[in-house]
């Protein structure tokens, strides 16, 4: 792909103003005394070269911000490039600004990316095993421990399981889960619905029972335990209210076989209903 004048002169003055920063993290060696030589003007622009080379290829950052949300709290982040994300309840990610790309680690939770168009600077997403490349696009990541879910809602993303060199390439509408590393089989969702957390709606379709927790879990303060694990693939459908979890968690024993109880520690406890106290 052709890169415009714009772009090289934009890395250009970006290596201009981080000059000094660049020094500092990258010093170079201690000057020997050997032999001294006049260094000719060639000489000179191949080091600058070198140097300038160097920096591009290692990628330092040169900002990094971190942002954390509570229980029940969403944070909205306008980006300097454009780019906007959305911080779902009871999540946490690190942005770092770099030379050459553009880079987000999701530590927990979910988000929401509206990621500007910079040709000549990606769009880097890590959550868990996962991988996430783009451009310029809107997609959902959604990770639960080392267990991801990339959903496209415009435009494309590349996203690769760590375990493996394979790239699988999702445009809208398409989703992939990545468990520890490895890519499972693309799949057809509804952006709207999985994205519709951001209007406090929670939809499930056909949904195991353990994933139903984990997502709720992100919403309510005490935690939630299946206590048998048996009852984990249990199918939840419905849309419900993120801010009423207590709600869905009252109408679990009219939708599956389970019982729900509180524990002395305010943990709420969800097991089969055959199961002896």
């Amino acid at each position: 792909m052709s890169r415009k004048p714009s772009d090289y002169r934009e890395a250009d003055e970006a290596l201009a103003r981080f000059r000094e920063e660049l020094k500092q993290r990258f010093p170079l060696p201690a000057s020997t005394p050997a032999k001294r030589k006049r260094a000719t003007g060639k000489t000179l622009g191949l080091v600058v070269l070198a140097l300038a080379a160097g920096a591009l290829w290692l990628d330092p950052a040169y900002q990094t911000q971190h942002i954390a949300s509570q229980v029940g709290q969403r944070q909205a982040l306008q980006l300097a490039d454009g780019s906007q994300v959305l911080l779902d309840s009871d999540s946490e990610l690190t942005i770092s600004w770099h030379l050459r790309t553009r880079q987000v680690e999701l530590q927990r939770g979910q988000a929401l990316f509206q990621v500007a168009s910079r040709v000549y600077r990606p769009f880097l997403v890590a959550a868990g095993g996962a991988g996430v490349r783009v451009v310029g696009t809107r997609f959902n990541v959604n990770r639960n421990g080392q267990d991801v879910q990339v959903t496209v809602a415009e435009g494309k993303v590349a996203v690769r399981g760590r375990a493996s060199e394979a790239v699988t390439l999702l445009e809208p509408g398409q989703q992939l889960r990545v468990r520890d590393g490895v890519a499972d089989q693309m799949t057809r969702v509804s952006a709207d619905d999985v994205t519709a957390w951001k209007d406090n709606r929670l939809v499930f379709a056909s949904t195991p029972l353990a994933e139903v927790i984990g997502t709720l879990q992100r919403y309510h303060r005490q935690p939630i335990r299946l206590i048998d694990p048996g009852m984990a693939r249990l199918p939840v459908s419905g849309v419900f209210d993120s801010e009423h979890v207590e709600r869905l968690l009252a109408l679990l024993p009219a939708i599956l076989p389970v019982s729900v109880a509180t524990a002395a520690d305010g943990a709420v406890l969800i097991k089969s209903r055959d199961t002896k106290k």
